[in-house]
């Protein structure tokens, strides 16, 4: 099992609280440490938050499952809107669960997963989860935006500067504009401040991990 969550006290006691039952071969912080480790450790299943910094959870899965079709990932996260519920298992999520979930449920939700199952928390939705799951996978992606523009939004949402985040993402501060100016018109937006809270809306980052939100 691989962990990933931005807070290390959270990420030390879900180590704690899974070691006796699992082999935990891994603990990060961030989306991109998230994605080498998993390509290296190759682990049957990964605990993930969805909001973390440098690469949100969402996109790390889509770029995880691609690779490791077997293994099964499982995002504990406080985001409760069933629209990111629906994207994360579009994205090959198998399990969607809250952090404020008792530790029972963890462990169902981990054993539902390693079935084969899926996995969705009651809070999320009143459906049965094969009718959630399903209507999830048949309806489209809730927002037009490439990968590329996700990972530049996400970055300059957290409130790192143009050069900043073309350092991370091995590119030019001059693409970094290019594709921020060409989210804005396409979503219609005028100032950086609607482009954060579409990064917000999407659950990429949140509230109080934007300098202008938080």
């Amino acid at each position: 099992m691989l962990l990933a969550d931005d807070h290390a006290l959270l990420l030390d006691a879900f180590q704690r609280l899974l070691e006796p039952a699992y082999t935990v071969v891994g603990a990060v912080t961030d989306g991109r440490e998230l994605v080498a480790a998993a390509l290296r450790l190759k682990p049957d299943v990964i605990v993930a938050d969805i909001s973390m910094p440098r690469l949100n959870g969402l996109d790390a899965c889509e770029a995880l499952m691609q690779e490791l079709p077997d293994t099964r990932l499982v995002f504990l996260t406080v985001n409760e809107d069933p629209d990111v519920a629906a994207e994360a298992l579009r994205r090959g999520a198998a399990g969607y669960l809250l952090k404020k979930a008792a530790a029972a449920e963890l462990f169902t939700a981990l054993a539902r997963v390693l079935e084969g199952k899926y996995y969705v928390a009651p809070q999320i939705s009143s459906e049965p989860v094969a009718v959630f799951v399903a209507r999830a996978l048949r309806s489209r992606a809730r927002h037009p935006l490439t990968r590329r523009q996700r990972e530049v939004l996400q970055l300059l949402a957290e409130g790192r500067a143009m050069k900043e985040a073309a350092d991370v993402l091995g590119l030019s501060p001059r693409t970094i504009a290019f594709h921020k100016y060409t989210m804005m018109e396409q979503l219609g937006f005028r100032t950086s401040a609607e482009l954060v809270q579409h990064a917000v809306k999407l659950g990429l980052v949140n509230p109080r991990e934007s300098p202008e939100l938080g």
